[in-house]
């Protein structure tokens, strides 16, 4: 991309939305020397990185944990700066605690020999040395995924195992495209509920454990090679990238709506406001779900299909709130898991109903990996998410249903040792209906396409679209939901729009004799 970036002509580049596929979208267009401005509906940039005004004290009430750190090196590197120099990142030694209903706890350590002694005390040797077995094969995963699919432009899967190599059959039988993440974990764990742990990865991607691809052990690993703490949490890391994005020349325009995307016969021409103001752009970025796309082209062939209700990643109920606790040692991450992990999901996935006995994730933002709460807070911030089905544009939570659902939530962390004094709390739910009405035409589902069966990863669109100068960014298309992917996206999106332009100047009779390129 840098080659390119003396050679591209000045073009006017709309990004629209401001989360971490957009932001970094927008740092990477403007590094390459584009006028870059952004458009979002809400009044602050992060999408799904928002925070909330709890009681008066600011909560984080999106993605909580941070991870694949390199990704965010290298975009801020490739502004000119560094990552170090602007937010401050403190890395986990213990990257989450997982509690029981029978009282019993698990520590896992960004060390991986820390978090086998503790899983032998917990479990025993066998279930140890198969941590180490599935740590060693999480590792290899993502080394092979790592520059084929994960940093790189989507392939299909025939181009993805060429990317691999196609002598390279071992590497690609290891993937294990064919096996659910679940019975993969069988080949590791006896202990059901290590099974029950590490198959909570798959639900990183709004997925269940029991359908989706044993490939997303690779999660495990992305933890394990670092979890960090953002100083100002995951919406401070959202300003920092506004705040450089303006350094490079970026205008956001926030409260701006967009009602239509117009292209005429040589692709996009610009964008409509709701409010009827029209700006004109020569390429656009469309950094929301893909679900939202059709509704804004006008029938316009994008060649990108929404994701059908049975095919959504789960959405979530989420509490952000202010409470005293006491009992169970919070750490910054916990979770506590239900007694029957199957029918959990069964009830989301199949009937579409919440789980009488939610797992519930717990991000105790006052508190360090530890679990260290300073002395002067005596009512901490935490956000409970507890995934959901993905019905928020048919199915509308009232008060009583909502509040029954955090009552439920609290008597598992009360059978796990943990309590949250109701008398003094401050609490602001969100709904699967508000997530939709957050992030339109999603029904709440918070990571696009679920990953289910092998081919679900390579259904997530590219960069491109059938109309020129329109690409697309954000967790719905490649590589996936999740900050880091969201933000890799946003790199690719602009990524492809250097090279389409690069292409262009190319192919031009004056520039090169004999032909026009088709590259």
């Amino acid at each position: 991309m840098e080659s390119e970036i003396n050679r591209t002509p000045r073009q006017k580049v709309i990004i629209v939305g401001a989360g971490a596929g957009g932001l970094s979208a927008a740092i990477s267009a403007a590094s390459a020397g584009m006028d870059v401005t952004v458009v979002d509906r809400a009044a602050t940039p992060g999408g799904k990185m928002r925070r909330l005004d709890v009681g008066g004290r600011q909560v984080d009430a999106g993605p909580t944990v941070l991870t694949m750190r390199w990704v965010f090196e290298r975009l801020f590197a490739m502004a000119g700066t560094s990552l170090e120099a602007r937010i401050r990142l403190n890395q986990a030694h213990v990257l989450a605690r997982h509690g029981w209903s029978d009282g019993a706890q698990l520590d896992l350590f960004a060390d991986v020999e820390e978090s086998a002694r503790a899983i032998e005390a917990f479990s025993n040797r066998a279930n140890a040395e198969g941590y180490r077995r599935f740590a060693a094969q999480s590792a290899a995963m993502f080394a092979t995924l790592r520059p084929s699919y994960i940093d790189a432009q989507r392939p299909g899967p025939l181009s993805l195992m060429a990317r691999i190599g196609p002598l390279n059959l071992r590497e690609q039988w290891a993937l294990k495209p064919f096996s659910t993440l679940w019975s993969a974990l069988g080949e590791h764990f006896s202990d059901p509920r290590l099974k029950q742990l590490y198959g909570r990865y798959a639900t990183y991607c709004g997925s269940s454990p029991f359908q989706a691809p044993a490939t997303l052990m690779l999660v495990a690993h992305a933890e394990q090679d670092g979890v960090w703490l953002a100083q100002g949490g995951m919406h401070g890391l959202a300003r920092s990238m506004e705040a450089l994005a303006r350094e490079l020349g970026v205008t956001f325009r926030y409260g701006a709506d967009v009602s239509a995307i117009e292209s005429g016969r040589q692709g996009v021409t610009g964008l409509t406001l709701t409010s009827g103001e029209q700006l004109l752009a020569d390429r656009i970025i469309f950094n929301g779900d893909i679900s939202a796309l059709k509704g804004l082209v006008d029938g316009t062939d994008t060649g990108v299909t929404p994701t059908p209700r049975s095919k959504r990643s789960f959405s979530a109920l989420t509490f952000a709130m202010t409470a005293r606790t006491s009992g169970f040692p919070l750490a910054h991450h916990t979770v506590f898991f239900s007694d029957d992990y199957r029918a959990e999901f069964e009830a989301m996935s199949k009937r579409r109903t919440m789980p009488s006995s939610p797992t519930t994730y717990i991000c105790a933002q006052d508190r360090d990996d530890a679990g260290n709460l300073p002395d002067a807070i005596e009512r901490e911030r935490m956000l409970f998410i507890l995934n959901a089905p993905a019905d928020g544009d048919r199915t509308h939570f009232n008060d009583k249903e909502t509040a029954t659902c955090l009552d439920q939530a609290l008597a598992l962390l009360s059978a796990s040792g943990l309590e949250i004094e109701k008398s003094g709390m401050d609490c602001v739910p969100t709904t699967p209906a508000q997530f939709h009405q957050l992030f339109p035409a999603t029904g709440g589902a918070l990571y696009g396409r679920a990953s289910h069966g092998w081919t679900a990863s390579f259904r997530r669109p590219g960069s491109r679209t059938r109309i020129p100068g329109l690409y697309l960014a954000g967790g719905s298309a490649h590589p996936g939901p999740g900050v880091p992917m969201a933000t890799l996206s946003g790199m690719l999106a602009a990524e492809s729009l250097v090279e389409d332009l690069a292409s262009m100047r190319l192919s031009r009779p004056a520039v090169i004799s004999g032909g026009m390129s088709t590259a």
